[in-house]
């Protein structure tokens, strides 16, 4: 494994613009009497209001993770957070990760190098903490490639026209298993029926306790009026196990005394087939809307297939998602399975030096194995690209045609292509906060 020295900043190379001096400019972690600014600092970044109790939510939020600063002076001009995190990998084994979030840089000190040296900070930290990845969710496509890291996961939105869709709400076999609940009954089954939905879901992360408090009103950031969803799990026919989960607002609305009332789909997961049949019928079929709001799916979700008219279900969004950056080659590469038995010799190019190396994978629906290596090469490839194969989103015969993956050996690239890819295209779930699309 090579690792930056801990003193050592991310350095200046190809794409990235050269960085004026920062001798003032001091990048560590964030001491708790610091937190009011460099909250202020982030909420400014992310057009967020900062109104009274702003900073304690925040000290809250960020009690149990990584919290770096950049300051000029003793001023803060940029903001970092990472936590702990568990990412499922293809054939269902979980890989330590740093989850990476509000990242910021004052307007004021851009083109200086503090994003490089915040960013460098914290992935030298993860490999010490033995986090062999790190993952995010981009707010700007050009922004993270420069150090390392490739999109994972894609995610599509939908908006589905109910009057197109055919569906009768009077046919109840299609909605069979759905019961609405209050939002207490909502807490205590949906964390549990997540935990077994993600065992099995390449791309998705953990929940923990703070996020099903922030996603079921428990916990209201300062400055926001929380409008209470509605909710509804669904239960398998055999044996009344919550299977499904499924929490939406609507917004009650008429025009010339006709219901045109839309509705929003905040999170939806489902375990089974069935399950998401049902609840997605079921949001379809509720009295007075007119269009369902579908975000954050997987682009071969298979929601528009539950309808009678599959044409109902509109793409309206279709983007990268997952952004994920591989700092320990062996251990990423040998946490998953392959679709078939094989072995290739990866020569991945990593600027920063954390994944650079000629590496010999073996691997197949059993499990895989992966050392450094003196053979010769069959594909070579940056390190972001390797990310984008990693979880099986992307085809190593894609990226070869655009240039950013070069095959040395003959067949290698269809090799890959039966390896890494997965049936269906991994997903990171994430429940829909408000209607408009944009990071977290």
């Amino acid at each position: 494994m090579f690792a930056l020295p801990t003193d050592q900043p991310v350095l200046s190379r190809p794409g990235r613009p050269s960085a004026p001096s920062v001798s003032t400019v001091e990048v560590r972690n964030v001491t708790d009497a610091e937190i009011p600014q460099w909250t202020r600092t982030w909420a400014s970044a992310y057009l967020q209001p900062l109104v009274e109790g702003t900073a304690d939510f925040m000290r809250e939020t960020i009690a149990h993770d990584r919290v770096i600063g950049a300051f000029d002076l003793g001023q803060c001009v940029g903001t970092y957070r990472s936590s702990a995190q568990e990412l499922t990998v293809p054939g269902g084994g979980f890989l330590p990760a740093s989850a990476v979030s509000k990242v910021s840089v004052a307007g004021t000190h851009r083109r200086r190098g503090l994003l490089s040296r915040m960013l460098g900070m914290d992935l030298r930290g993860a490999l010490e903490r033995g986090e062999p990845v790190a993952v995010l969710d981009a707010a700007e496509y050009p922004i993270y490639g420069r150090f390392g890291f490739g999109p994972a996961t894609s995610m599509a939105w939908f908006e589905i026209d109910v009057h197109r869709a055919g569906l009768d709400p009077r046919r109840t076999t299609d909605t069979g298993g759905v019961e609405t609940v209050s939002a207490d009954e909502y807490r205590k089954l949906a964390p549990e029926a997540y935990e077994r939905f993600r065992l099995d879901q390449a791309g998705a992360l953990r929940r923990d306790a703070m996020w099903w408090r922030e996603a079921t009103g428990q916990r209201v950031r300062p400055g926001t009026t929380w409008t209470e969803p509605f909710y509804a799990v669904r239960r398998t026919p055999d044996t009344g196990e919550v299977d499904g989960l499924l929490c939406f607002t609507a917004e009650e609305t008429w025009a010339s005394m006709v219901p045109r009332s839309p509705l929003y789909i905040r999170d939806l997961i489902a375990l089974s087939p069935a399950a998401e049949r049902a609840l997605l019928r079921y949001a379809v079929t509720v009295d007075w809307v007119d269009t369902v709001h579908l975000p954050y799916r997987a682009p071969d979700t298979l929601a528009p297939l539950w309808l009678d008219d599959p044409r109902a279900a509109r793409l309206t969004t279709l983007s990268d998602y997952m952004w994920l950056r591989i700092l320990d080659v062996p251990r990423t590469l040998a946490a998953r399975t392959y679709g078939v038995e094989g072995t290739l010799v990866l020569e991945v190019r990593d600027a920063d030096g954390y994944a650079a190396g000629t590496w010999l994978l073996h691997g197949g629906p059993e499990g895989a194995s992966c050392v450094r290596t003196t053979q010769p090469s069959d594909l070579r490839l940056d390190v972001g690209d390797l990310a984008r194969l990693y979880l099986g989103d992307e085809a190593a015969t894609r990226l070869a045609a655009v240039g950013c993956v070069e095959e040395v050996h003959g067949g290698a690239l269809r090799r890959a292509d039966l390896m890494f890819r997965t049936g269906r295209r991994s997903w990171s779930p994430r429940a829909a906060v408000r209607s408009a699309a944009g990071p977290a």
